[in-house]
């Protein structure tokens, strides 16, 4: 018998009439409002995004924050000034070294005994800054390829992440949050044999910044999600505060480690990179992830500078005391004073206000760089795909708990 279907198929009959307010130019477009996310890991109960649609098209983001709240200024008005530095690790928890850093030189600067810091101390501490944050940035270019889909980059970072944490660890015994940066020094010196292992970690590295410049930011697909997407005019970037990668991504040379000149940044030579739209648009996300990658150079070449210098003009001595400075009561003249430091996110600034009789600050506030950079979001989404939303969230690098507070 044959195939009824195949004697009687004919093509006018799928021709369907359309009612003519159905028409093309009758449709109106219908806005919905979307929960972004899940996506990028501050996506998954830390962030709800509130996203305005037409469609595929973007017209609205809005952030919802406080799902991490920290509670950092409140702990931080009831302890002394010496007992904060651990909740200062839980703000920027990927790049703690660098938080502490900033917080402890302010207290350092309220005490004036800021100039009576030992070179070794200081070079330290710059050197577990920038190890610091080598290990943060491989986590915003690995999270950032991976939701963008490629998964393989995270594996290479996560690789090399790895042993940038045992040499931390090492240090001070914790992997993420080290509370070793203390004020008027550190919690101990380096290991013995510290300096030889972080030369040998650094010399294995520099190849590895090329193959990830070349798997990551020179891939045709990975050039093709983030040129021209997201792109945050300098303008716009200057007026909602924004720094670190997002600012000098957008094309100011801005790097406070050079402006302020804080520690012994002076004495190192490294360069400060911006985006200059070689793939796209200046400010866009390819330009923000290739100063990260850039700055990642950067940092390998200020750790083999300090290692160098404390290897061979400071070295360590017997009688070299970790917290040689610091007073045994904590208490500052009465002032407003404020600090600021260059975390990988961007600017990290502590406001203390203090009274002179106690060792604790009347008032602590900390203006963390990631929700400045985090409130731009609307300006730069609107008029994208979706698809484009997803990378620029990952281009932003947030840590919530620092956005929180």
């Amino acid at each position: 018998m044959a195939n009824p279907i195949q004697y009687e198929y004919k093509p006018e009959y799928l021709t369907v009439s359309v009612p003519s307010k159905y028409k093309a130019e009758n449709l109106r477009t219908e806005e919905m409002v979307l929960n972004m996310g899940p996506q990028h890991p501050s996506t998954h109960g830390v962030l709800r995004l509130e996203v305005l649609t037409d469609g595929e098209m973007v017209l609205d983001v809005v952030p919802h924050l406080g799902y991490l709240h920290r509670c950092f200024e409140k702990h931080a008005e009831s302890l002394p000034f010496n007992q904060v530095i651990p909740y200062v690790d839980r703000l920027d928890y990927l790049g703690a070294m660098n938080c502490e850093h900033a917080y402890v030189m302010g207290v350092e600067r309220m005490l004036g005994i800021e100039n009576e810091i030992p070179k070794r101390i200081e070079y330290i501490r710059v050197l577990v800054a920038e190890l610091n944050r080598l290990a943060s940035h491989f986590v915003a270019i690995g999270t950032y390829a991976m939701d963008i889909g490629a998964y393989t980059p995270f594996l290479w970072m996560m690789r090399d992440r790895e042993q940038i944490l045992r040499l931390l660890e090492w240090v001070c015994g914790a992997r993420m949050l080290y509370n070793y940066i203390w004020i008027g020094g550190l919690f101990y010196d380096l290991p013995v044999g510290f300096e030889e292992q972080c030369l040998e970690f650094v010399k294995y590295l520099k190849p590895k910044l090329q193959e990830l410049q070349e798997l990551v930011v020179e891939n045709k697909i990975f050039i093709q999600r983030t040129a021209n997407v997201g792109i945050l005019p300098l303008p716009v970037a200057i007026n909602y505060g924004c720094s670190g990668p997002m600012l000098r991504g957008s094309g100011l040379r801005y790097d406070l480690r050079r402006v302020d000149g804080y520690s012994v940044y002076p004495e190192l030579d490294f360069e400060v990179p911006i985006g200059e739209g070689k793939m796209g648009t200046t400010g866009d996300c390819w330009d923000r992830t290739w100063v990260r990658v850039v700055e990642c150079r950067e940092s390998v070449k200020m750790i083999e500078q300090c290692l160098a210098r404390l290897t061979s003009d400071h070295k360590r001595t017997r009688d070299f005391d970790p917290q040689a400075v610091v007073p045994k009561k904590i208490r500052p003249k009465a002032m407003d004073f404020y600090v600021r430091g260059e975390t990988p996110k961007g600017e990290l600034g502590f406001y203390f206000r203090t009274d002179g009789r106690s060792d604790v600050p009347v008032r602590c506030r900390a203006r963390s760089c990631s929700f400045s950079n985090l409130s731009v979001i609307g300006e730069i989404s609107r008029g994208m795909l979706l698809a484009d939303l997803v990378a620029i969230i990952g281009s932003i690098d947030i840590v919530m708990g620092e956005v929180d507070r």
